[in-house]
């Protein structure tokens, strides 16, 4: 199911910053044939692969695994869940890339959610 975030993510950068799949094999050292493959989900890409993509692209890993655009809808039937079963109702992780002083804002908050669900955890029951 990672494959479909993960090519999902690679085309939407390619696209964002005008590079084409023979740009990205260059820059990478993956070949075009895979890259073809894994951009229609032919291909099932190892960690090493994914990693001189995501350098390639001068993006982190995990954000080219975690972040998308696809609906919860086409999550779903790709069988991926949107709501971690550990979360509690009310609460998901989101993955963004963010500027510094967002990011600052976004790691309070999370901290903040944090110490709330400490606290429920902590109390007596």
């Amino acid at each position: 199911m990672y494959i479909y975030i993960f090519f999902t993510n690679v085309l939407r950068i390619l696209e964002e910053r005008s590079l084409t799949k023979h740009d990205l094999s260059e820059l990478s050292g993956v070949s075009i044939s895979f890259l073809s493959d894994l951009t229609t989900g032919k291909a099932n890409p190892s960690l090493k692969v994914m990693e001189a993509i995501a350098n390639a692209l001068e993006t982190p890993l995990p954000l080219l695994l975690e972040s998308t655009d696809l609906s919860p809808e086409l999550l779903a039937s790709l069988g991926v869940k949107a709501h971690h079963p550990g979360y509690p109702p009310g609460y998901e992780w989101v993955a963004a890339m963010l500027p510094e002083h967002q990011a600052f804002i976004v790691k309070r908050w999370a901290a903040l959610a944090s110490s709330k669900l400490k606290k429920k955890s902590d109390a007596p029951t």
